[in-house]
């Protein structure tokens, strides 16, 4: 498995390409401000772009989409989406074929009802689910719940070795591990959801007590 982390623009976005080194088919995560970029290295180096997703619906993650389809030919998917190709539509337990890849959906809400995290082999791509570090921001404290509850359950379920790529580069590095995060997520860490809504709405006066830029 391939994959290459792009610094798209915006604020510190991510975007990515994940690709089977056999068939050289590939996906594309988050083009965001930068399509140009993505399909110009997937040419250069004999990809196929089968697949674009978007982890959330935040202008962001999507304003590059329209251009990546008329690049690539390819058709932006969301959460709730069904690929023209496959017929598979975009909901919690989905799998897409790439290649000798498989390409599972998980839906986590909490950030936006409609966010996705997407495992690749030992690799899940959070979009602003979970940084590094830091978590996704809500607005309400349903939302918050319902983060929580995706984190706690689906996320943490993963395994410790799974590789973490963000949808921004906000956090303490621009990759991490779900075991790095689970022992050292200050939002991880908190010992119920109580403690984790407080931590949400202290988070400026928590970061400039502990150095966290």
């Amino acid at each position: 498995m391939i994959i290459q982390q792009f610094r798209t623009g915006g604020d510190r976005n991510f975007g990515y390409l994940v690709a089977d080194k056999v068939s050289r088919d590939a996906l594309v995560i988050d083009a965001s401000y930068s399509p140009d970029k993505i399909a110009r290295y997937a040419e250069e180096n004999g990809f196929t772009i089968r697949f674009l997703f978007s982890t959330h619906g935040h202008p962001d993650h999507t304003n590059g989409n329209g251009a990546m389809k008329r690049l690539c030919g390819v058709t932006p998917l969301l959460f709730g989406d069904t690929c023209p190709q496959t017929g598979i539509e975009v909901e919690d337990g989905a799998v897409f074929p790439l290649g000798g890849l498989d390409v599972r959906v998980i839906h986590t809400p909490g950030h936006t009802e409609d966010s996705i995290c997407l495992i690749v082999g030992d690799a899940v791509f959070t979009g602003d689910t979970l940084f590094t570090g830091k978590i996704g921001g809500t607005s309400t404290e349903a939302q918050a719940r319902a983060e929580y509850d995706s984190l706690h359950r689906k996320l943490m379920a993963l395994p410790s070795e799974t590789r973490v790529f963000p949808g921004h580069d906000y956090g303490v590095s621009p990759v991490s591990t779900i075991g790095r995060e689970r022992s050292a997520n200050p939002f991880l860490l908190a010992e119920d959801f109580d403690a984790f809504l407080l931590l949400k709405q202290n988070w400026a006066a928590y970061k400039k007590a502990h150095g966290i830029p």
